[in-house]
Order: C-alpha cells, then sequence, then structure tokens
C-alpha cells in the first residue's frame, strides 16, 4: 500500500496552522496583561499626595515583591513600559489584535500620535512581523512619506479616511535598499543591484510600498528582431497594474526615459487586461534630475516615476537636512 502524500501535507498544515494560533492567543494575552497591570499601577499613582515622587516609589516597590517570583519582565523598567502602555492607549477596545507586545514597544518609542496612528494603521493593513516594523521605523518611512507626498494625504491613508489609488501616494522617493548588504566603498553594476534585489526580494517588496507582488526578472520584449529586457516586472493589487522596473546605477537621462516609455506602451497594448489599470513604470536610479524628467514626460504623466536610491539609511542630520529643504521649496514666499 501507498501513503496518499496530501495526508502528511494536510497534516503538517494543520500543525502549523494551530501553532500560529496558539502564538497569536499567546501574544493578545500577554498585551491584555500587561495593559491591566499599567492601568492598575496608573490608577494607585494617582492616589498619591506626591504623584512624582510616589509614582517612582510605586514601581520600584511593586518590582522588588514582583520580579522574584516572576521574572525580568516585571523589572522596574519593564513596569514603567506597562504604565506608559496604558496611558498611551487608555481604552483597551482600541488595541490591536494583529499587533504583539514587541510591536507596541516600537510603537510606544515615537514622539507623536500621527505617528504612532501611521505605523499601527501600515502593521496591520500589511502584516508586517515586528522586525519590519521596527525597520520601517529605523528607515523614518513616515517623515519620508510627508516629504514626497501630500501630508494629509499620507495621514488620511494612515486613517483609513482615504483608499490608496495614486502611484505617488505609495511610492517612495528616494528609496533606501540598506538591507542589501552593499558595502559604501564599492561601486556597482547594474545586474549585481538586480541580484541583491532578488536575494533580498520580499525586503524590497516592502520598502518599494504597498501591494507588490513579483511577477518576472528580465523579461523579454521583442520588437521587429530587436530584444529589450525589463528588470524587473511587478503587480500591484492596490493599483491593479503591471508596475516595471528599471535600474540605472549612473544618473538618469532622457533616453532613459523614453525606454521606459516604450516598455509601457508595450505592456499597455499587450499584456494588459482590459479590466486592469494603466501599466505603471518606475525608474530606480543612483541619481536624477527632476527638470529632464519633468519635460522629457507629458504634462499629465501619471504613469512614470523617477525614484531615486540609496543604499544606505540616512543620519538623523541627513534627514533634518532633507525636511527643512523640503519646506523651503513649498514655501510660496521663499
Amino acid at each position: 500500500m501507498q501513503l496518499n502524500p496530501s495526508v502528511i501535507s494536510d497534516i503538517k498544515n494543520i500543525i502549523y496552522s494551530a501553532r500560529d494560533k496558539a502564538v497569536r492567543a499567546v501574544d493578545k494575552e500577554r498585551v491584555l496583561m500587561y495593559w491591566n497591570i499599567g492601568k492598575r499601577i496608573f490608577e494607585e499613582e494617582q492616589e498619591g499626595k506626591n504623584r512624582a515622587d510616589y509614582g517612582k516609589f510605586l514601581i520600584k516597590s511593586i518590582s522588588a515583591q514582583i520580579q522574584p517570583e516572576f521574572g525580568i519582565g516585571f523589572s522596574y523598567r519593564q513596569l514603567n513600559w506597562y504604565r506608559q502602555f496604558y496611558r498611551t492607549f487608555p481604552i483597551v477596545s482600541a488595541l490591536r489584535t494583529q499587533l504583539t507586545w514587541t510591536h507596541y514597544k516600537f510603537i510606544l518609542g515615537l514622539d507623536n500620535q500621527h505617528k504612532a496612528d501611521f505605523y499601527i494603521t501600515e502593521t496591520v493593513k500589511n502584516n508586517w512581523s515586528s522586525r519590519q516594523l521596527e525597520r520601517q521605523i529605523g528607515s523614518n518611512l513616515f517623515e519620508r512619506l510627508l516629504l514626497s507626498n501630500d501630508k494629509d494625504a499620507v495621514l488620511a491613508i494612515a486613517k483609513k479616511e482615504k483608499q490608496t489609488n495614486e502611484p505617488r501616494q505609495i511610492i517612495k522617493d528616494p528609496m533606501y535598499l540598506e538591507f542589501l548588504g552593499l558595502k559604501k566603498e564599492s561601486s556597482y553594476y547594474e545586474k549585481d543591484i538586480e541580484s541583491a534585489i532578488i536575494t533580498h526580494l520580499q525586503e524590497f517588496l516592502l520598502e518599494l510600498g504597498n501591494g507588490f507582488s513579483f511577477v518576472a526578472r528580465q523579461k523579454r520584449i521583442h520588437l521587429d528582431g530587436d530584444d529589450f529586457y525589463i528588470d524587473l516586472v511587478l503587480y500591484n493589487r492596490l493599483l491593479q497594474c503591471f508596475v516595471l522596473v528599471d535600474l540605472k546605477t549612473k544618473k538618469l537621462t532622457h533616453g532613459n526615459i523614453g525606454q521606459m516609455q516604450m516598455y509601457v506602451n508595450y505592456y499597455d497594448r499587450l499584456e494588459k487586461l482590459p479590466s486592469e489599470s494603466p501599466t505603471l513604470g518606475i525608474l530606480l536610479c543612483a541619481n536624477k534630475n527632476d527638470a529632464i524628467v519633468k519635460f522629457t514626460l507629458p504634462e499629465d504623466n501619471k504613469t512614470i516615476i523617477a525614484s531615486r536610491y540609496e543604499l544606505y539609511l540616512p543620519t538623523e542630520q541627513q534627514l533634518i537636512t532633507e525636511i527643512n529643504k523640503e519646506i523651503k521649496n513649498r514655501d510660496p514666499y521663499n
């Protein structure tokens, strides 16, 4: 007799599913436990006459009596986290069951409520792991989107007041590709970066924006005896369109833009279904002249986007400089 191989596969899937549910259930209970501890500490603290001094004394005293029995999770520092957790999210029904305590610790480290709302919404919407959330916060995703998009639109999307249907509200400029692990002192060919992107495809799609999935690499287009190759072909489920990506390690030229326009036209005429949106082209380049991009493309261009890439995350000072530059550029009285 021969065992049906699908039996093993089905049983493994049942086990994996049960394990995932068990882990999520434990995480949910842990989050609620920490919230309730924070609530009880805060309530007791409010009874103290000198609240600042009493609060410090209270948490130290609780830790001294609880930690020996229950471990390091109830240290003075951790109890302070739980208290801050309750103060930041005073309504228990507002807690998201999809977020673990590790997620919430990263959220608690943020410096304003708009930013916290944005990252919570994006984590739930994209099912980010705590590691992915940490990377997005570390790469200043919120600030970068505000720099390259309309501020109100970004906040509206974060609050679920508006559905994303504009490419420029999804795609970032610049994009940071530090996860590729390429060294600063080296120079690279396009094929080197492309290979690194394929190796780190999940991280690349995450940095590229919401709703992207991989379709093809080095897609061949044959036109009357001439062959052309598109570096990456993706699909975006939010925009419901093909997304073509061309990598350029040197400064972007009008010829590069014209070539991408040809790729987009090809996909629109031969690959796109009638129900799908127009094809989007992304020129991912090391450097660009925005004026050349502007005057090479039609005024009503909505299908080709030039985005600069950086192989390393910006320092805090670099980000501040970019923000100040953007504010200056948007000031009509400057």
